[in-house]
């Protein structure tokens, strides 16, 4: 009986380092990347973060060989991505997509469905099918310098689907969109997880990366500073619990006393302030076992964008 291969990571990234000559006569070297490491498992929408110059942007166009690294090696769905077959497998969005304004949607889709050797029927099917997902069918034969930024970045999005690629790579997809294009953009993401496929953007909007990323990698100064599901990173450096319960106030404070807990009357009764060592469960259960409703729980989390910030002074106290 022969045993399954097990499946190849989507993208894998090794020790990657790239610099760059600035200044006068190009004599001042600076690191972009230094030595950045990670992988990414299949299925999952991964988010890229980081602030100005932390390395994404590079970073992304060493993975899908804009630019090719001093050092370390890209390997997609297990072959080196220069590979033509690994390349043929992977789509991109650029921050900021360059159009030939005089063509169409229709006409551009067909010129990037060319260079996947896509043709006749097939390659009609599959752009109708992109307008129709995307919501841009009724515009598919203006031209595209009609379009608004958030039409634009359909389009984009359309070419970088065109060949039905198993990684989707995006460089900040909902920068200057309005709060309906990004909550539309976040479901075609989320609809691309759907279909099994893999997601890899970046993106200072930590609120939606929050939202659908399954893990997150932060940057800071070209070097990675934090990886792992968004739930680990907020749950780490946890400080307690806020509990509200209904009912006496007076018997709130005493089981609260009891527990030696510190509370607050509210409107509907007590705020209880959970303490970083106390046992949340036993707390609930003296509540529950008093008959005073639960009326919510919160815990004291990190919010994303104060590891992004903590992380982004890290790194220059560092430099």
């Amino acid at each position: 009986m022969k045993t399954a291969k097990p499946a190849q990571s989507p993208l894998e990234i090794r020790d990657l380092v790239k610099s760059f000559r600035t200044g006068f006569l190009q004599s001042k070297k600076v690191t972009a990347v230094g030595g950045l490491s990670f992988s990414l498992e299949e299925g999952e929408i991964f988010g890229l973060l980081g602030p100005n110059g932390a390395g994404k942007t590079t970073t992304l166009k060493m993975i899908t060989g804009l630019i090719f690294p001093d050092k370390g090696e890209v390997k997609i769905f297990g072959h080196p991505s220069a590979e033509v077959k690994a390349r043929a497998r992977i789509g991109f969005l650029p921050e900021n997509p360059w159009f030939y304004d005089y063509l169409t949607a229709r006409e551009f889709l067909r010129m990037a469905g060319g260079i996947f050797s896509l043709r006749g029927p097939a390659l009609e099917k599959r752009i109708n099918g992109l307008f129709d997902q995307l919501g841009i069918a009724h515009a598919a034969d203006l031209p595209m310098r009609k379009y608004s930024k958030g039409m634009l970045q359909r389009a984009g999005l359309a070419q970088a689907l065109i060949n039905d690629p198993d990684l989707v790579i995006m460089d900040e997809p909902l920068s200057g969109l309005d709060p309906i294009g990004r909550r539309e953009l976040r479901e075609i993401i989320l609809g691309l997880k759907a279909r099994g496929k893999t997601v890899l953007f970046s993106s200072h909007i930590l609120s939606d990366v929050e939202e659908i990323c399954d893990r997150v990698a932060i940057l800071a100064r070209g070097r990675l500073r934090e990886i792992g599901s968004v739930e680990s990173l907020l749950d780490m450096g946890t400080n307690g619990a806020e509990l509200e319960v209904g009912g006496d106030p007076e018997r709130i404070g005493a089981i609260a006393d009891t527990l030696a807990l510190e509370w607050v009357r509210s409107m509907t009764g007590g705020r209880v302030i959970i303490s970083a060592d106390a046992d949340t469960a036993t707390v609930l259960r003296a509540f529950l076992d008093a008959e005073l409703p639960i009326l919510e729980l919160k815990r004291h989390r990190r919010s994303l964008e104060s590891i992004f910030v903590a992380q982004s002074e890290k790194a220059k106290k560092e430099a």
